[in-house]
């Protein structure tokens, strides 16, 4: 016997990715009280409001230091700390950054000059400040992004490329955008999961934008994000999940007391020849040994409709894409040995 498995997120086509993570992710974390939350709000619009001015000054030579200034700065100011983890080097050189909120971090996502594609699983919206905060680069981001306040500008001033995941006819000219940056020698972030999860649970790094990489020979920077409370737990406090609005989740973190951004940089890639693989590797990088919470539900594949195997709790199953036709086929036998059984 097999039952129906649960609809979708709604979509406006099959293949546009979406998450299983909601309200129910969203951990307990102590919290500051409203004068803190005050003080951080003025530093948010303090920064925000003398960026632009201090970007146009600033000689265009001279603008990443004060760009990863300020994302250092702005990241304190929402309530968190950076910490940077390079595992590109020995044990024996490997260092720990854990300063305050003005200090920089000495490690980088790569030499001046040169492009590099940083690729990461995806929580939130300070996603981009955390990297920011490493080193200045151009994020792929969801259009609307660009209206959002106190970060939209901020997108904007860091030259966003806007992704309307909504139409696939507009991938193909982000990926030749990306490219064509990454072979102008810029740092590039993406986020090739395509949605935000919460942290404890996240899905399939779809390679479509990998291909910018592969096009213009561009080494791979894989990147594990993660946020951690005053204990050193991970926690989901930050995740841009469910029915999040951008105000609910940045009151969120602007309440949280004592949580650490860390960004661990795993050894470059060489992109070769094949997106698809290029994609395994940076999962198996950005992923190490972790598990993801959604990932306890078994699914049986059966052409385009997918049934769940009854024998399995759940609570939110991962939303997955369409398989082939052909594997399609193969995999109905399965279903109807399964059946008979």
């Amino acid at each position: 016997m097999v039952f129906d498995a649960p609809p979708a997120p709604s979509a406006a086509h099959a293949w546009m990715p979406s998450s299983p993570c909601g309200s129910g992710c969203i951990d307990s974390i102590d919290q500051v009280g409203p004068a803190r939350v005050a003080a951080r709000l003025a530093g948010v619009a303090g920064l925000l409001l003398s960026y632009p001015i201090a970007h146009a000054v600033t000689p265009r030579g001279k603008r990443a230091p004060l760009q990863r200034g300020y994302a250092r700065l702005l990241l304190g100011s929402i309530g968190l700390r950076l910490r940077v983890v390079d595992n590109r080097v020995t044990a024996e050189e490997r260092g720990v950054v854990d300063e305050g909120d003005t200090t920089l971090a000495p490690a980088g996502f790569g030499a001046a000059g040169r492009g590099v594609l940083i690729v990461t699983g995806h929580i939130s919206w300070t996603d981009i400040v955390a990297l920011a905060s490493v080193q200045p680069l151009g994020f792929v981001a969801r259009a609307d992004m660009l209206d959002w306040p106190m970060i939209g500008k901020l997108a904007e001033l860091m030259r966003v490329i806007p992704i309307e995941r909504e139409s696939l006819r507009q991938l193909p000219g982000v990926v030749a955008a990306v490219g064509a940056r990454l072979a102008a020698g810029e740092r590039i972030g993406v986020f090739p999961e395509g949605t935000t999860w919460c942290g404890r649970a996240y899905g399939s790094m779809r390679p479509a934008l990998l291909q910018a990489a592969v096009d213009t020979g561009t080494p791979v920077q894989p990147v594990r994000l993660r946020y951690l409370d005053r204990h050193g737990v991970p926690c989901t406090v930050p995740a841009f999940v469910g029915v999040d609005t951008f105000g609910s989740s940045a009151g969120r973190v602007l309440r949280s007391r004592g949580m650490v951004a860390e960004v661990v940089l795993e050894p470059v890639l060489e992109p070769g020849p094949d997106r698809r693989e290029l994609a395994r590797r940076c999962e198996a990088a950005v992923r190490g040994a972790a598990s993801s919470r959604h990932e306890t539900t078994e699914w049986i594949e059966a052409g385009h409709t997918r049934v769940q195997d009854p024998s399995v709790a759940t609570v939110a199953p991962e939303v997955r894409r369409p398989r082939r036709v052909l594997r399609g086929r193969r995999n109905t036998a399965a279903v109807r040995q399964e059946t008979k059984a």
